[in-house]
């Protein structure tokens, strides 16, 4: 390869800010002058993207809204898309992007999960398409093509020379469905924005070696909430969606009755807004920018996190502001949420069982925001920059 090689990036879509969009972000800095290929880009819904070269082809013409119905035809852009004439090709994807014509190229597919929709939540999809009164459609045609899509994924998987993935459990997912093996390297977390730089020093101090000066520091004592005049509510942030089961945070805590602000918007918000019954324990928020959200965070008792992802930047930015996290105990949660020391882990996806993580988190944990906040520093954006670097040098 020559001294200055041709790099390309290539994504699924374009069309909202997330997970996958703030990695491509973090990749397009390290790379700004390498074109970004992507299926569909909506500068409406994401305004990351002004300086870079973005080109789509004829997918573009469908409504941003239709997105969800076109994964056979992604699957056909993205395999006649030919990139041989760079040296390196950089995916980001949890779909079709990785299918792409590579020839002698260096092709590093930096692969969030295996296409969900295809494989580990293929049923979910069935029972919940998220099509509204077109669900009986996408359902019909999911379970007619599902056999020749899963064929042709997993073919698409075979390409790449090397892939990268967000967590150990994702890359348990790359190995059962795509038989690859995949280098862990975690998404990038804006820590920054929701942490004090004195909580940091702290907290690295006190992780580090026994602070001899730590009983002079004020410990987020858990006291029961029936004992407390000041009772601080729980929090969490998504968008309200089925699968991020924010009916078990809702339930619990009126069934604790324990305050709970949901911060966030989506096509479940009217059902969860209806699971409240009016409740003035439970508060809906819209979605806000970070410096307010990093007030309500450190105003928290605790993150909940109910839902199985393959990461969730969410729950890191809340340990950044100092905030424990209460997390369903498998995925990607495992990857940052160290049961009783910057939160707790909760056995299965039921009220009950995260109603018992509740009391037993009021009734035991105990530590301090600097030491919470400690523990997201490795999740940092600078940490990720770099480990993809050396990542790409190595391999290239």
């Amino acid at each position: 390869m020559s001294d200055k090689p041709k790099v390309v990036l290539v994504c699924d879509w374009l069309t909202n800010v997330g997970g996958g969009e703030k990695v491509l972000k973090s990749i397009h800095e390290l790379y700004p002058d390498a074109p970004i290929y992507t299926s569909k880009y909506d500068k409406k819904g994401i305004d990351w993207f002004k300086d870079a070269d973005v080109r789509t082809g004829w997918l573009q013409i469908f409504p941003t809204k239709l997105r969800r119905f076109l994964g056979p035809l992604r699957q056909s852009y993205f395999s006649h898309l030919d990139l041989s004439k760079y040296d390196l090709i950089i995916s980001v994807t949890g779909a079709e992007a990785k299918s792409i014509k590579k020839g002698n190229a260096t092709h590093v597919c930096y692969c969030h999960v295996p296409t969900q929709y295809y494989w580990q939540f293929y049923d979910d999809y069935i029972e919940h398409p998220g099509f509204g009164i077109l669900d009986p459609i996408a359902r019909f045609f999911l379970k007619l093509l599902v056999k020749p899509l899963r064929k042709a994924d997993f073919k698409a998987a075979q390409k790449p020379d090397y892939f990268i993935t967000i967590s150990n459990y994702a890359a348990d997912l790359i190995k059962k469905y795509y038989k690859r093996e995949a280098t862990i390297i975690a998404p990038p977390v804006e820590i920054q924005r929701f942490i004090d730089d004195k909580d940091t020093k702290a907290g690295k101090s006190q992780t580090n070696k026994d602070n001899k000066n730590a009983k002079n520091q004020a410990e987020v004592i858990h006291t029961p909430v029936e004992n407390s005049e000041d009772i601080k509510p729980y929090i969490t942030t998504s968008r309200h969606v089925t699968w991020k089961r924010l009916d078990l945070a809702v339930k619990a805590c009126l069934k604790l009755e324990r305050p709970l602000i949901l911060i966030g918007e989506g096509p479940e918000h009217k059902k969860l807004v209806k699971m409240a019954k009016n409740s003035d324990l439970i508060t809906f928020l819209p979605v806000m920018p970070p410096n307010e959200l990093k007030k309500h965070l450190k105003n928290a008792r605790a993150y909940l996190f109910p839902s199985l992802e393959p990461f969730g930047i969410a729950p890191v930015e809340a340990l950044a502001a100092g905030c424990p996290v209460i997390a369903f105990g498998e995925g990607g949660a495992l990857d940052y949420v160290l049961d009783g020391k910057n939160g707790i882990l909760f056995e299965k996806q039921t009220v009950n069982s995260l109603a018992d993580a509740i009391l037993k988190f009021e009734k035991s944990f105990k530590s301090t925001p600097e030491k919470i906040s400690a523990t997201s520093v490795p999740f940092a954006e600078e940490h990720f920059k770099q480990k993809m670097k050396d990542f790409i040098n190595e391999k290239s």
